[in-house]
């Protein structure tokens, strides 16, 4: 059984797709594509597809990873095409290697966020992230199955920077652009967990919805503040293929078939 790794989008107006909603739209993309997959056992089988904390519904993302296992060898590239092609646009396959380590969703351990505030000045910006940054703790509340749940979500932000936003947006309302990068911790931080915090300390309040995209997730790398590529290990652990074998694995995609 072979099992491939796919890194995929949520874009534009998909970003509003719920999780579900992407299952049945991956699941069609996997029979058109006649792809080889294994299924569960039992009375309801089901392709042995594992998704991996995925972002929340309304939330772009650059950076979504999930699994898959074949009954038949692929080449991982002719297959993210395959994909690719078969599904909506802002649902984007981008990247597939074949698993060759274990432990994907161990590897995802913290997410790089942009979060854009049209209407929110970005000196305000700054003082708030300023405040943020200081505190020692930041409790917010949110509505859980059991009730309202407080927690801290200043513990899990390694790191909160506001930008000023690109010198070529149109238009002269004010904008600000926060990167936040946080660690994945129980209970879960959230992006608009961290927007509630920057309220608490500075009563920052954007006067409409932000806009949050997901940049990156993977294994956060505390000497250097960063998030690392999850899928690295696997093509490290790749054998080099000689030439003519890779010929040969990319000429087995079907006829007809383009490239996204």
């Amino acid at each position: 059984m072979q099992r491939i790794r796919l890194r995929y989008t949520k874009r534009g107006r998909l970003r509003f797709t719920s999780h579900r909603d992407f299952q049945r739209a991956f699941e069609r993309a996997l029979r058109r594509s006649q792809v080889p997959m294994a299924y569960s056992a039992g009375f309801t089988p089901h392709p042995k597809v594992s998704y991996a904390n995925a972002a929340p519904t309304g939330t772009g993302s650059e950076a979504e990873y999930l699994e898959i296992a074949l009954t038949e060898a692929r080449d991982p590239d002719v297959l993210r095409r395959l994909l690719d092609a078969s599904m909506p646009d802002g649902l984007d396959v981008i990247d597939a290697v074949e698993a060759r380590t274990s432990g994907l969703a161990e590897r995802l351990t913290a997410s790089v966020w942009e979060i854009r505030l049209d209407g929110v000045d970005p000196e305000d910006a700054r003082t708030a992230v300023a405040a943020f940054n200081a505190a020692e703790a930041v409790e917010v509340q949110r509505k859980a199955k059991n009730g309202i749940r407080t927690f801290d979500a200043r513990a899990a932000v390694a790191d909160l920077q506001a930008l000023d936003p690109p010198a070529d947006r149109p238009g002269e309302a004010p904008c600000a652009i926060l990167r936040l990068v946080v660690r994945q911790m129980t209970p879960a931080v959230r992006p608009d967990d961290v927007l509630s915090g920057l309220r608490a300390v500075a009563d920052l309040a954007p006067p409409v919805p932000p806009a949050v995209t997901r940049l990156a997730q993977g294994l956060f790398d505390e000497e250097s503040g960063t998030v690392t590529d999850p899928l690295a290990p696997d093509r490290e652990a790749a054998p080099t293929a000689h030439p003519a074998v890779a010929g040969a694995a990319v000429a087995t995609a079907p006829e007809g078939t383009g490239s996204a």
